[in-house]
């Protein structure tokens, strides 16, 4: 798997081909492991009030453009706090 630093560039140049676990990856190391997983979905939760997690989906080994934007967004908005 590629380190964390190239996928975060993938995901900000192609949200649209983004590997699910390499999100996975990606989500479990800023927001630690999912609170759900097992299902189709995996859920994780923020460390602030308001939209408190963020949501996952696998489509057939691809991560969903709109989550992959979500994600980079709650990064963002985590490295803004620190």
């Amino acid at each position: 798997m590629a380190s964390i630093e190239k996928i975060l560039m993938r995901m900000r140049d192609q949200p649209k081909s983004v590997r699910f676990a390499d999100l996975a990856k990606v989500c479990e190391q800023y927001f630690g492991p999912p609170r759900q997983s097992g299902t189709s979905h995996q859920v994780y939760r923020m460390p602030w009030s308001g939209d408190p997690r963020v949501n996952i989906q696998n489509d057939h080994g691809k991560a969903k453009a709109y989550q992959v934007r979500q994600v980079l967004a709650a990064i963002e908005k985590l490295e803004e706090e620190r």
